[in-house]
């Protein structure tokens, strides 16, 4: 009998809960009026990455060692994720302990258009300003922390589903 739960079907549940996010994360931003900083654009980036490499392996379909390499691809995508929103989150924490914290700057397009991208992401790092707001929460966790976890949730989903299915 053939298990249900393939490595496809794992992948195309990673992108699934990836867009959804996603699609959540644009909702809030042109619904809900939440204008997303650059770290928030970051932590997008990471879901889409998350998404269209999932998307790929599902379609492919490889071997076992394409499993991996896939997996290791998406699992780095979790990495930058964890950094970005963990980042934001520090930002958060020490604008409520009362401590000085840089301002974001402008937005993350303008700071691209203006800067060369590396320099961009820099700066999205070391931001603070907008950055600081938490304007949106849900069973007490702000959109930063929500992210947090569910990179942490993703990456050990596709990680059992990878050893699971190797």
């Amino acid at each position: 009998m053939t298990r249900f739960l393939t490595y496809r079907i794992s992948m195309l549940a990673v992108f699934a809960i990836s867009a959804g996010l996603l699609g959540y994360a644009y909702y809030s931003q042109f619904v809900l009026y939440l204008d997303p900083c650059p770290l928030c654009i970051l932590q997008r980036v990471a879901f889409i990455i998350m998404a269209l490499l999932a998307l790929v392996a599902a379609i492919h379909n490889p071997g076992r060692t394409g499993r991996w390499g896939y997996s290791v691809l998406i699992l780095a995508g979790a990495g930058w994720g964890v950094a970005t929103a963990g980042r934001h989150l520090y930002i958060h924490h020490a604008a409520q302990a009362g401590e000085m914290v840089p301002s974001c700057g402008a937005g993350l397009g303008y700071m691209i258009e203006e800067h060369s991208l590396p320099n961009a992401i820099q700066m999205a790092f070391t931001g603070g300003g907008d950055c600081t707001l938490v304007d949106w929460t849900f069973l007490g966790l702000s959109m930063p922390a929500w992210t947090l976890v569910w990179y942490l949730l993703l990456a050990g989903f596709t990680l059992w589903a990878t050893i699971r299915n190797a």
